[in-house]
């Protein structure tokens, strides 16, 4: 089996992809801008050969290295990046070179908020009410519509950068004084809590692995308020975003891939969306979760979600833990911050569930904070109680 991995050294921890395929006999072959002697031993040793272009942004540079793959050693079986960033090229490239896959101009129906309301609706899923941003008069219609707060986002986005919700007239006003040159969406707004749906699909387009999430604090506001990331996971997902989730595994191209999908918890009834408690579809991701969240899995199931999904890849089937063992934990602490109990009493306190600490790049550090803890309890009570001493302030 040949299998092209596009940015295999970023982030760090994607290097588990390339070994746990290697080890089971698959031709990993990198494509990256990273100098060959720059890169981790460990994936060195996975890769079967490494190609260098110049830059990633340019599509005929790597079109060439996948074209020199192929006439090296055959056809290509899979194409993958794992990366929001370049899910646009590997599409282009699996069309180009007919690879099994997500083609182009498909990948956008994923990739696009806009687009996505189509499937969610296909897959009988409710979704807020969607405008495409074009002139403040046409925007002033659908504020007129839905009423105020709406919330405002790139049509192609990720991590809730210059994502924020505008109140009243005179912030719509300035929306459009100060208009984005990327193409926006405008939302009606949703009162909900965000839970996701995480997992891995066969080749069938079959949910195999399932696990969920939970964001106390929506991420726009983690990022606009300058505030910590804290989120955990539950032990038994709800068998209503259950149902949910696998509607909208069927209403798209999942198959034989992650999968990383958000929902609204409704906190309150919602004409036109659900009751209280009902979840509303909020936007698709067909990639693993971001940040750290694969190594959160790990910990919280006692598996390997990277040899996990080798083991789809090549057998389609899973021979890793898939049961949830413990309520994972992520909590960020931010450099501008005094906190009440040092790294050295946090380590003390919960060394028992703390499995792993580190700082955090700076590319990432205005979502993800600027050091986090990965850790893990037995209850949902135990992740707040550590939530609160690890954030507590002076």
């Amino acid at each position: 089996m040949n299998f092209v991995f596009i940015s295999p050294h970023f982030p760090s921890h994607y290097v588990n992809f390339a070994d746990r395929l290697h080890n089971m006999g698959v031709n990993v072959f990198g494509i990256a801008d990273c100098p060959y002697e720059e890169l981790a031993p460990q994936l060195k040793n996975s890769l079967t050969e490494y190609y260098r272009v110049n830059s990633l942004e340019n599509y005929d540079e790597v079109m060439r290295a996948v074209a020199f793959f192929i006439h090296k050693y055959g056809r290509i079986d899979v194409l993958e990046s794992f990366n929001e960033y370049w899910l646009e090229q590997d599409a282009k490239l699996r069309t180009d070179f007919n690879i099994p896959g997500t083609k182009y101009p498909e990948v956008l129906e994923s990739k696009r908020k806009y687009l996505m309301k189509s499937h969610f609706k296909k897959a009988g899923v409710p979704a807020a009410r969607c405008h495409c941003v074009t002139t403040r008069e046409e925007g002033a219609k659908f504020v007129a519509e839905v009423g105020y707060p709406v919330f405002v986002k790139p049509d192609i986005g990720v991590g809730a950068y210059a994502s924020y919700k505008i109140n009243n007239e005179e912030e719509f006003n300035a929306f459009y004084d100060n208009y984005p040159s990327v193409p926006y969406v405008m939302e009606e707004f949703v009162n909900g809590l965000i839970v996701t749906f995480d997992g891995v699909t066969n080749a069938e387009n079959e949910p195999i692995f399932m696990t969920s999430h939970i964001f106390p604090q929506n991420v726009a506001e983690t990022v606009n308020q300058g505030d910590e990331l804290f989120y955990y996971s539950v032990k038994k997902i709800d068998p209503k975003l259950e149902k949910a989730g696998r509607a909208v595994v069927a209403a798209f191209n999942t198959t034989a891939r992650f999968y990383h999908f958000e929902f609204f918890k409704l906190y309150e009834d919602k004409k036109g969306l659900g009751k209280k408690g009902d979840y509303v579809a909020l936007e698709v991701n067909m990639r693993p979760p971001g940040g750290c969240m694969p190594e959160l899995m790990n910990y919280e199931h006692d598996t390997d979600v990277y040899q996990l999904y080798a083991d789809m890849i090549v057998h389609n089937k899973l021979y890793q833990p898939t049961e949830k063992k413990y309520v994972g934990i992520y909590v960020s602490r931010k450099n501008c911050f005094n906190y009440a109990h040092s790294h050295e009493e946090i380590c003390e306190k919960y060394g028992y569930n703390l499995m792993t600490d580190v700082d955090v790049d700076a590319i990432f550090s205005a979502v993800m904070g600027d050091h986090m803890y990965l850790m893990r309890a037995d209850t949902a009570e135990q992740a707040e109680e550590i939530r609160n001493f690890v954030l507590e302030k002076c």
